[in-house]
């Protein structure tokens, strides 16, 4: 179980350093999602062919996989697009809202009652957001493309959850960036005619921060995260979870100094993001303690 927990939080450590690469990476947020999808689709897809753990699925499931990892494309885009408009801290704050989108959108697509719990909470955090939006003016966009990210997010999470019920998970992940890649290929021409760059092909440092990027902020972080599953409750992962942003504001702070450019009302709106979670951490382990 030790070992379990260690595994954790060096996996929330990792997906600490998705928003720096999206920030050291100087290719645009298409391309760098358009190449993360391309690498691990065939490095991952290499070690399920060679460990023979990549299951076949027919045309129709494929296809609903794909979809989904179109979502998670689309995601990638505006949340790596949030970044390079704004900074890693509002790019990682703003995906804080997925609580809030998945409390409004899970029970529209499931059917199911709106809870308040939930939605006061994510409100709670929307309200964070809000204070930062507010009262930081040079930050509009990106803020707006980290919401659009958060809802894209929360949409894939909510679709995923019932396709992982059906297929193993590593052969959800692998057609899911394939879809993700066959999508952000057929947009590519269209996003480069809009947003033209000079910088296509990455060489020197994109080439690497690219290959670590694959190699160990999404199938390391995977791999980590299966693990982990085996010996740990999808609750306790799901819940340090909640450390990502800190640790990717922390490692924002060191490598860009980014402390500079932000001012009281980003550490206010960011506290209220932290009181939303404290309260959703009690509200589950207190009844718990209580019944014990």
């Amino acid at each position: 179980m030790k070992e379990a927990f260690v595994k954790l939080h060096l996996s929330v450590f990792i997906a600490g350093f998705t928003g720096i690469f999206g920030k050291l990476i100087t290719l645009n947020e298409g391309l760098l999602v358009w190449y993360r999808l391309f690498a691990t689709s065939i490095i991952f897809g290499l070690i399920l062919f060679l460990g023979g753990k990549l299951k076949k699925v027919s045309t129709k499931e494929f296809l609903k996989i794909g979809s989904a990892g179109f979502l998670l494309a689309l995601h990638w885009i505006f949340f790596y697009a949030s970044i390079k408009t704004a900074n890693v801290s509002i790019g990682v704050v703003c995906f804080s809202l997925v609580g809030f989108f998945t409390a409004l959108f899970d029970p529209i697509i499931n059917k199911r009652k709106l809870s308040a719990k939930e939605l006061l909470f994510s409100v709670i955090t929307l309200c964070g957001v809000a204070v930062i939006f507010h009262f930081d003016v040079r930050y509009h966009l990106g803020i707006m493309l980290g919401v659009i990210s958060s809802a894209l997010c929360a949409l894939f999470s909510i679709v995923n959850q019932k396709i992982g019920k059906k297929h193993p998970s590593g052969t959800v992940l692998e057609y899911e960036m394939i879809g993700g890649f066959i999508g952000v290929t057929a947009l590519m021409p269209f996003y480069l005619y809009f947003f033209p760059t000079d910088n296509i092909i990455p060489t020197g440092n994109d080439i690497l921060y690219l290959i670590f990027f694959c190699l160990v902020c999404t199938i390391g972080l995977y791999m980590l995260q299966i693990q982990v599953l085996k010996k740990v409750s999808a609750f306790t992962m799901n819940l340090s979870y909640n450390l990502e942003p800190v640790y990717s504001i922390l490692i924002a702070m060191i490598l860009f100094k980014e402390a500079n450019d932000l001012n009281s009302s980003f550490y206010l709106g960011l506290s209220l993001i932290v009181l939303s979670v404290i309260l959703q951490t009690a509200s589950v382990i207190i009844p718990k303690k209580s019944i014990a």
